[in-house]
């Protein structure tokens, strides 16, 4: 039972998140594209234009932030930390 619990947790996921982050710019994992359109989101909270033709209206920060990141209209560094 908890293992068709996990199936439909993760079938969410990629609903939500698409399961394609090998096509968006550089994004190695879905982690990292989360942490990505976290950052564009809090752009896009504080006035940043979006990038995408989503209604601000009707959708999120954080489904525009997603969809710009899939759309690779995202600009990002992934710089490693010592």
């Amino acid at each position: 039972m908890a293992d068709n619990n996990k199936d439909n947790e993760l079938a969410n996921d990629e609903m939500l998140l698409g399961d394609e982050p090998e096509n968006t710019r550089e994004v190695d994992s879905k982690y990292r594209m989360i942490l990505i359109a976290a950052q564009r989101s809090k752009q896009l909270q504080r006035g940043a234009t979006a990038r995408v033709t989503l209604d601000p209206n009707k959708h999120k920060n954080t489904r525009i932030a997603l969809e710009e990141v899939k759309n690779k209209k995202i600009d990002f560094k992934i710089t490693e930390e010592l």
